[in-house]
């Protein structure tokens, strides 16, 4: 068996300390506190969240920009269809109750998405 190399313990455990020591020389000091916060973080709902949120602001940017809002709205029902494990047929709902939403305000403010929608 080979060596092991000789690491500092973790506060948190071996795990993390494993963790840290092989993407430390990735990241600058800025990014492993970053690293170090995320390494708490269970589950997927803040992304959800941080993805509405970038929704929002791309909606309220850069409302013509269909290409992104659609590519994030896709990553969003993945991401929500993983937190909640739905099935094919709820999953089916929600892409189609994003899509009306997205209509329901694209429509007001004169954006063309069906063509986008259907790709």
């Amino acid at each position: 068996m080979p060596a092991k190399a000789n690491r500092k313990s973790a506060s948190k455990g071996s795990q993390r300390a494993g963790k840290q020591g092989f993407y430390s020389r990735a990241l600058d000091e800025a990014e492993k506190l970053d690293f170090e916060l995320a390494s708490g973080v269970n589950g997927i709902d803040d992304e959800i969240a941080l993805l509405r949120v970038k929704i929002k602001s791309i909606l309220g940017d850069d409302p013509n920009n269909i290409k992104d809002i659609v590519r994030v709205t896709n990553t969003l029902e993945r991401l929500i269809r993983t937190r909640y494990k739905i099935t094919r047929e709820q999953r089916k709902g929600l892409k189609e109750a994003i899509g009306n939403v997205l209509r329901d305000i694209a429509v007001p403010l004169g954006i063309g998405i069906g063509a986008a929608l259907d790709k």
